[in-house]
């Protein structure tokens, strides 16, 4: 057998992910366009881009002590009524009991306490019940502002990634990522049929959090360090990063898992970071890091 059969070329050594690194941009660049194409057509259906409870659009929540009542019957028996309805056990948390439940629709209080009252068949009072109206108006404004609060802690964040890293296409590679991982999320959210409490979009703003942290740890890793191959510098951020976004999804499941009949509020709020971090593995170590290996090979920063 020939010495040039024997010993494998260069070009054979390289590793999987070294020949194909580039090929691998094509899927998140398809989930991302499935994704924004997704969600122009959802807010051309629903006049925005999530579904909104009545904490964001006003309207009125009936909680009743009533241990005895059984959810899906109630739901059966008023839905024709209050196509919007949203009825949800209130549970003991220790022992996973029944010991109330909330009744949420759009209605005027006063209308949805009546049929309440006529299916229960007896009246709601101070002692057996709460009842709370927030308007359209004073809610709309309150879902604007965390709207708004959002889109200021993006550009902030895009701000000091520039400032970082002063180089555009590193840091426009950070920002694309936490872009990414918000967009992925609010269509699974949306393909749920999840309806966004105030809650869940301060678990949306929160992922802009825990998006960019792995990012920066994989870009400070390749262009601030000069120690090692620049493959092995991506390997040691995998390594660090992939423990940091496990033991947060790890964290978010258990007390996913505890709370998830006990708290409609925390259930959304664990749901939504628990898909953000999955979308966080996948734009980090696939999308974000095939741009900057792209770049930093480009540049030869090595």
């Amino acid at each position: 057998m020939s010495e040039e059969q024997t010993i494998p070329s260069s070009a054979d050594k390289k590793s999987w992910y070294q020949k194909n690194y580039k090929r691998l941009l094509i899927l998140p660049i398809i989930m991302l366009l499935f994704s924004v194409i997704y969600l122009i057509q959802f807010n051309a259906k629903n006049s925005d881009l999530i579904l909104k409870d009545i904490s964001l659009t006003g309207g009125t929540t009936i909680t009743v002590f009533d241990e005895n009542v059984d959810i899906d019957n109630l739901k059966d028996s008023l839905k024709s009524e209050f196509p919007d309805l949203i009825v949800r056990s209130i549970s003991d948390i220790r022992t996973g009991k029944q010991q109330a439940f909330s009744m949420q629709t759009i209605a005027e209080a006063e209308q949805a306490k009546s049929s309440l009252e006529e299916y229960l068949g007896y009246e709601l009072n101070k002692e057996n019940s709460s009842i709370e109206f927030s308007g359209t108006s004073l809610s709309e404004g309150f879902y604007k502002q965390l709207r708004y609060a959002i889109l200021i802690a993006f550009t902030l964040m895009a701000i000091v990634v520039f400032l970082i890293f002063r180089t555009p296409i590193p840091s426009l590679a950070v920002i694309i990522s936490a872009f990414a991982d918000i967009i992925m999320t609010i269509v699974v959210v949306d393909l749920l049929g999840l309806r966004l409490s105030n809650a869940g979009i301060i678990a949306l703003l929160m992922l802009i959090g825990y998006s960019v942290d792995t990012d920066i740890l994989l870009t400070t890793k390749v262009l601030k360090t000069r120690e090692n191959s620049l493959n092995h510098r991506m390997k040691s951020a995998l390594k660090t990063g992939l423990t940091m976004t496990l033991t947060s999804i790890m964290a978010v499941t258990a007390s996913l898992i505890i709370i998830y009949s006990l708290s409609e509020v925390l259930r959304q709020m664990f749901t939504i970071l628990l898909i953000g971090l999955s979308f966080d593995i996948f734009n980090t170590w696939v999308t974000n890091a095939s741009i900057l290996k792209w770049y930093a090979e480009a540049k030869r920063i090595d």
